[in-house]
């Protein structure tokens, strides 16, 4: 059994929270995850990468010299990539780099992921989000408060929070995501999370 204590927007205990890793996953497989934050990080290319190759480079078609009688190298295109100003040979052309997994691998991933941030002690369980006005100075007092300030921070909210997002988009290393759309590339890019109860018990499903 996993047991964390809540905290409360001061950063106060105000409970534990137990559950059984096995809930969450029956393993942690290293291969899984990083085949997941390679099928993410590929996804975000925009592949519009482009060089031109001899067939594109602007350049006269004629045979250099003679063929024979010079004494040098037979020579043909001036636009060979052997000569400067020649085209690139095999370049490069725009490519769609998206590709997808198995859906039931991705969700297995996120788990995964979500399993090794309370495994590893880098999850925070927070009662709830009290965000009644925008204010950057609350959401600072608490990452203080619980010690993770100054460090990459991930905010998980129950739905879309606006004040607890704009409240936290202008720290330095806090990224602001629905508990929702958490995956696995997302979990592991921010060393810590911090996830509200009630999504905590969504995911566990009670």
């Amino acid at each position: 059994m996993i047991s964390v204590p809540i905290r409360d927007m001061s950063g106060g205990e105000c409970g534990t929270y137990t559950f059984d890793p096995a809930d969450v996953s029956d393993s942690i497989c290293k291969q899984l995850l990083h085949d997941a934050v390679v099928m993410y990080r590929s996804n975000r290319r925009v592949g519009e990468v482009q060089t031109k190759s001899r067939g594109m480079v602007a350049g006269s078609t004629r045979k250099l010299f003679k063929q024979k009688g010079t004494g040098r190298a037979r020579a043909g295109s001036i636009r060979t990539p052997v000569r400067r100003g020649g085209g690139h040979a095999f370049g490069k052309l725009p490519r769609d780099f998206y590709y997808r997994m198995p859906k039931k691998a991705v969700r297995k991933a996120m788990r995964m992921a979500l399993l090794s941030k309370f495994e590893d002690s880098q999850a925070v369980v927070v009662k709830q989000w009290e965000c009644p006005e925008i204010r950057t100075k609350q959401i600072v007092g608490f990452l203080q408060s619980v010690g993770l300030y100054g460090q990459t921070v991930l905010l998980a909210t129950e739905g879309v929070d606006r004040n607890v997002h704009r409240s936290a988009r202008n720290i330095a290393g806090v990224m602001v995501l629905p508990a929702a759309d958490l995956n696995a590339f997302a979990l592991l890019r921010q060393r810590h999370l911090v996830i509200p109860v009630a999504e905590m018990d969504r995911i566990l499903g009670r």
